[in-house]
């Protein structure tokens, strides 16, 4: 199953879900205000052989490579 990435307009909380590809079109309620969130397009990483891993910043002072848990 991927993971989507959803905000709310509503409180502007941005979270993830663990959803099947059915539900790829579908909104998600949001667990701050269960407000209705629309999926957004995540960033992801590509990496070829030989090559190390690059992750781009974002506004976010607080992100890591590996989770972005303090954004929240």
């Amino acid at each position: 199953m991927p993971i989507y990435e959803y905000f709310c307009p509503k409180c502007e909380f941005r979270f993830e879900l663990l959803r099947p590809l059915s539900c790829a079109e579908q909104g998600a309620a949001c667990p701050h205000c269960q407000g209705e969130a629309q999926r957004v397009l995540s960033k992801f990483a590509s990496l070829s052989k030989g090559e190390e891993a690059t992750f781009s910043t974002s506004s976010c002072s607080g992100c890591t490579a590996t989770s972005c848990d303090s954004c929240h």
